[in-house]
């Protein structure tokens, strides 16, 4: 696997662990309640994935344009880990939006 390879892999593999990581980090918030909080931190995931978006973007260009890349381990778990992610934080999206329609019912009641 030559170097360009590697960062290309590490950096998809980067990339879907910080959106993992603030998606995970606006769940936390909304939990506590703030929403403001929790937006930023989606919003910061979905940053993430359109750079992992932007690296997967340039090696379909490279295989499109006869630079065959080697399919490694390390390259399948790339391609998982970031899927997780993209799973993750559409998860997350949801859980933060019925956590505020929770807090949205609580506050009529009260």
């Amino acid at each position: 696997m030559n170097e360009v390879n590697e960062q290309t892999i590490m950096g998809l593999i980067m990339a879907g662990g910080n959106a993992k990581s603030e998606a995970f980090e606006a769940i936390k918030a909304a939990k506590t309640g703030d929403f403001s909080e929790a937006d930023h931190h989606l919003k910061l995931a979905d940053e993430a994935l359109v750079t992992a978006h932007n690296v997967q973007t340039g090696l379909l260009t490279a295989e499109a344009s006869g630079e065959h890349a080697a399919v490694s381990l390390l390259m399948v778990h790339a391609q998982d880990h970031l899927m997780n992610a993209i799973t993750f934080r559409d998860l997350a999206g949801e859980v933060v939006a019925v956590y505020q329609r929770l807090a949205e019912v609580t506050a009529v009641t009260d």
